[in-house]
């Protein structure tokens, strides 16, 4: 922050459109940043009730049609904090709610990861018995679509969480990571749910047939010799010969079959077009190939989610069902979560999770060297009007300070949780 542009100005100057800083420690007020755009005239209050009697203001960054008659130029230096005002209830009340606040963060996030792990879990089952017992396996893997599909109908909307790093056992996070996009994909779609059911199972099976590859050709590569591709391709005729033994629907049967063709007729193995293609396979099509750019084989040809959906949209648009896509665009928002950003303030943070009903402003961590970093409270750009998200950046444009408080992800795994309302301390913001 520009000290040495910042004046000092009496509380009750304060005016909507003001961009302001509070000299005070992040647990002496109730707002996600410690310097932000007055929006409305509930902060001007809740800022009087702080009991600070002055407050740094940035002509530069606030609205051009704010005068003030007078106000006291700021010295360079870093000022000392204002104090507060002790008021019976207020600090410790305060600091409760953060804590709650972040108590509740954690144990959200802690629930979403042990669902990804035991989704893993369970997936590893049944690629272990789906020969031995295909009946077994279709149960198994029925039992658990159907009660993430359970879960996420009684969510109404649902949030887009990125989770921790290496969470799950690293050979089911990408069949894991499409089952879970597909349903949330097929719940936007507005499919019922059975639909829901049989496309989440062609997620989670999609791949089944590759069990049946050496280990080296699992995952396509560039350096693929033309035979070794071919020997690749036929991990799509095994997986649904699994899914025949096993007696799962056509539905999924079609969807296993097709999660490699494209609409425009470039895909494999059957070339197939847009209209000889069923929704399973146009929509394990697509989310299979955002997953497969955000943690493809080799790190060094990763992309991040704002890349992987850029390149998508802008380069391979016509290999996918148009409506797919677009609702697909609309779910994940412009900047899916473990997209690393630049905020308007400047400030780089990462997006963490997004409300697949409305995914234009996503929630975030902030880099705040001001806040230890395990203490960060994740910030919901729908209750801060006054930031937006400037640019989306590369991780290793990120300054070293940035980068080790953020730690972005090098491998992407989501999962989804209900939407929750937004809190107290959020609302204030």
């Amino acid at each position: 922050m520009e000290e040495g542009q910042s004046k000092l100005v009496d509380v009750s100057q304060l005016r909507i459109g003001m961009f302001i800083q509070l000299d005070l420690g992040w647990m002496d007020h109730p707002f996600p940043l410690n310097n932000f755009k007055i929006s409305t005239e509930a902060q001007i209050h809740t800022i009087a009730t702080l009991g600070v009697r002055r407050v740094r203001y940035f002509p530069h960054r606030s609205d051009a049609s704010v005068v003030l008659q007078s106000s006291v130029s700021a010295p360079p230096a870093q000022a000392q904090p204002e104090a507060v005002e002790e008021r019976p209830g207020w600090g410790q009340g305060l600091r409760r709610q953060r804590l709650k606040q972040l108590e509740q963060q954690q144990r959200q996030l802690t629930a979403c990861e042990q669902r990804f792990v035991d989704a893993a879990r369970r997936y590893r089952r049944v690629v272990e018995i789906v020969h031995q017992s295909p009946g077994q396996a279709r149960q198994s893997g029925e039992d658990l679509v159907g009660g993430c599909v359970e879960e996420m109908l009684a969510n109404g909307e649902s949030v887009i969480r990125l989770l921790s790093e290496g969470v799950g056992e690293r050979s089911a996070q990408h069949p894991v990571n499409v089952m879970v996009l597909s349903l949330l994909l097929g719940q936007a779609l507005g499919l019922e749910r059975m639909q829901l059911v049989e496309l989440g199972l062609a997620g989670l099976l999609h791949d089944v047939g590759k069990q049946e590859l050496p280990d080296r050709l699992r995952q396509t590569e560039e350096y693929f010799s033309a035979a070794e591709y071919r020997i690749y391709q036929q991990h799509v005729a095994h997986g649904v010969a699994a899914a025949e033994a096993m007696g799962l629907p056509a539905a999924v049967v079609a969807g296993i079959a097709q999660h490699h063709e494209m609409v425009d007729g470039t895909g494999f193995p059957a070339r197939l077009k847009g209209p000889e293609m069923q929704l399973c396979g146009k929509v394990l099509a697509l989310v299979n190939r955002y997953d497969n750019f955000c943690n493809p084989g080799r790190h060094s040809s990763v992309l991040t989610p704002h890349e992987a959906l850029s390149v998508i949209f802008t380069q391979m648009k016509a290999r996918f069902d148009p409506a797919v896509l677009g609702a697909f665009i609309r779910m994940m928002g412009v900047y899916p979560p473990g997209s690393v950003v630049q905020l308007g303030n400047d400030r780089f943070a990462l997006v963490t999770s997004v409300n697949s009903m409305r995914p234009l402003r996503p929630k975030v961590i902030v880099h705040d060297p001001s806040i230890p970093r395990e203490e960060a409270v994740v910030l919901d750009l729908e209750t801060a009007p006054e930031l937006s998200i400037r640019r989306s950046l590369k991780p290793t444009q990120l300054p070293r300070a940035a980068m080790d408080y953020l730690s972005p992800r090098q491998r992407i795994c989501y999962f989804f949780e209900r939407a929750a309302a937004p809190d107290m301390v959020g609302d204030l913001a």
